[in-house]
């Protein structure tokens, strides 16, 4: 009988905003000292520099996570799960 692992690691190919999980914590972080930023001056300048900044950043973040996904296309399970013996003999060709 065979035996399948568990597969824990769905966390490394979490997706949330078409980012990776570490790169969204990036934009946000980003996104958060912007915010502070804007608060603590009351420049316009500032505040239309920083929303161009995090546009930006987004899109390089964007462009970086889509250049160097790496993900071979694997399958998970089997066509067939069953406990009989196999026999070697495969009755339907392709």
């Amino acid at each position: 009988m065979k035996k399948f692992e568990v597969y824990r690691n769905i966390r490394k190919r979490a997706v949330i905003f078409g980012l990776p999980i570490s790169l969204f914590a990036l934009i946000i972080v980003s996104i958060v000292v912007s915010l502070m930023v804007i608060i603590f001056s009351f420049s316009l300048g500032l505040i239309v520099g920083a929303v161009i900044f995090n546009i930006l950043l987004y899109i390089t973040l964007i462009r970086v996570a889509n250049n160097f996904r790496f993900q071979p296309i694997i399958k998970i399970f089997p066509d067939i799960i069953s406990n009989k013996r196999n026999s070697g003999i495969d009755y339907e060709e392709d």
